[in-house]
């Protein structure tokens, strides 16, 4: 009998492996028929989760098979597919979109920037209020100071026009704030602005991947941008970028709720200024000086030939370190399955488009109960469209929730609405933290240190979305039956307060 070689009994554990995952897991599968009817009241509706195949759980075992856990060949792959797909300079894997926004910031503060646009402490960076927090924490815990302009209830994002009355020559640096639920903010007021004050732009895309801005032409031109993004169909009219690619540098989130997953997991994109990446890539990985992919020497050819700080000359430059950084790398596994991940991405987008309009017709006559979202730029929704303000700009939304907004008049709230969705099994959530300034950290902190954070102008917005707002899910798991579930009960709880 011939022996079994380790290539072949890889494989037989690998075939194994997908037959398990179709046995264990196929209610996942991407258009997969469910196992079990759906059973209203009794089957859960997730506002998110996971939707994966046999090919993510093959590749996560086939890579620790290999046993190489940390970052290595699985995460170089999908950082170069990842800013294929986007079409930016460089994507760095992370551990969560939290430690992107945590990077992503860090990487602003370098010694190594120019000293006029280097973010040092105290310095100010305009933000929204409502919103999730690890957008605006990365900036207190690097000294800088957030700045706090409104949202705007109907998309969720920020209000524009507060953005000059926040602005202090000398003191503020950066824009850094969120496209709100997969809804692009206003990407062409925002980047004059900056571009106008010479600052930078943060774009926190961790609820957005695969949303697209468009510009005209000759706006777009002045604000240095002439490409569409990999993939968009070229146009006479607009330039059409996916959201994550406009700023200086922007973020991605892959935990399971999110546009596709890692599992935990994260990336840093460095937009179209290539020197950013090895500061970013320094931060991430413990400050270190040296851009040495992990278990590979000398790239640089002079290791033992450095002198940088007060070292002596000839010091291991493995072991220099230009920031203070910290370690927060994913795992190669993880990579693997982000990869695959990855390759279902357009599929996804367009499943999270059609879920939201699906439930947008479904509820659309109880206006009198509820105030529905609108893309950055819409400013009606009709059956398969919108129409547009008279900027020339559209989005086009990647969505991450579908967002309902109680009217004030309304005989119920926001609360009651929610607690009766979660006891029928049908998952749901606020806008994440609400009015940020409400929260108990930041009433602990105006009473710490009051200099630490500065509100610009009135918040009404976004107590108005603390206070009224409710998301439901788009993710690509939901089924025709479930969205019909949510809509019926949604429509049965007004009626029942109609009585």
């Amino acid at each position: 009998m011939p022996s079994t070689t380790s290539e072949q009994l890889k494989a037989e554990i690998l075939r194994l492996t997908r037959e398990y995952s179709e046995l264990m897991h196929g209610a996942n599968h991407p258009g997969a028929q469910r196992r079990d009817p759906f059973v209203p009241k009794a089957t859960s509706v997730p506002y998110a989760g996971r939707v994966f195949d046999a090919d993510e759980v093959t590749a996560a075992v086939a890579t620790t098979l290999d046993f190489w856990l940390t970052l290595g060949p699985q995460g170089a792959a999908m950082e170069k597919e990842l800013a294929g797909f986007l079409g930016v300079k460089h994507s760095l894997l992370v551990n969560s979109g939290s430690s992107a926004n945590l990077v992503a910031f860090a990487t602003l503060t370098s010694h190594k920037l120019p000293a006029k646009r280097r973010v040092m402490p105290g310095d100010e960076v305009i933000t929204v209020a409502a919103g999730f927090p690890t957008t605006v924490a990365p900036i207190l815990q690097c000294g800088a100071v957030p700045v706090f302009i409104d949202n705007d209830p109907v998309t969720g994002n920020a209000c524009v026009d507060q953005l000059e009355g926040a602005f202090v020559e000398g003191k503020t640096k950066a824009v850094m704030m969120a496209h709100t639920l997969g809804n692009p903010f206003d990407l062409g007021a925002v980047l004059e602005f900056c571009r106008k004050h010479d600052l930078w732009l943060i774009e926190d895309n961790c609820d957005a991947l695969g949303c697209t801005y468009s510009m005209p032409v000759e706006r777009a031109k002045q604000l240095g941008f002439t490409e569409n993004s990999p993939g968009i169909p070229p146009s006479d009219t607009h330039i059409i970028r996916y959201t994550g690619t406009w700023g200086d540098i922007s973020t991605q989130s892959f935990y399971p709720p999110h546009h596709l997953t890692m599992g935990e997991g994260g990336a840093v994109n460095i937009v179209h200024r290539p020197p950013l990446k090895s500061y970013a890539e320094s931060f991430r990985d413990w400050g270190r000086d040296c851009w040495c992919a992990s278990g590979v020497d000398n790239t640089c050819g002079k290791r033992f030939q450095w002198q940088l700080g007060e070292l002596p000359e000839g010091y291991d430059h493995k072991y220099i370190y230009s920031h203070l950084g910290y370690n927060l790398k994913p795992l190669d596994p993880q990579a693997a399955i982000g990869r695959e991940q990855l390759k279902k991405l357009p599929a996804f987008i367009t499943a999270r488009k059609t879920n939201w309009e699906y439930l947008r017709a479904g509820l659309a006559d109880l206006q009198e109960f509820f105030e529905f979202s609108l893309p950055t730029h819409a400013t009606r929704w009709h059956h398969g469209g919108f129409n547009w303000d008279e900027t020339g700009c559209q989005t086009d939304c990647s969505w991450f929730g579908f967002m309902l907004r109680v009217r004030p008049e309304a005989p119920f709230t926001h609360t009651s609405l929610g607690r009766h969705l979660d006891d029928k099994k049908i998952g749901n959530r606020m806008l994440f933290g609400g009015n940020l300034l409400r929260q108990p950290v930041f009433v602990q902190l105006r009473k710490d240190r009051p200099e630490s954070f500065r509100v610009a102008a009135p918040l009404p917005g976004a107590d108005s979305l603390m206070k009224s707002a409710i998301f439901l899910g788009t993710y690509p798991g939901l089924t025709v039956e479930m969205l019909d579930y949510e809509i019926e009960t949604i429509r049965a709880f007004t009626r029942s307060h109609c009585a």
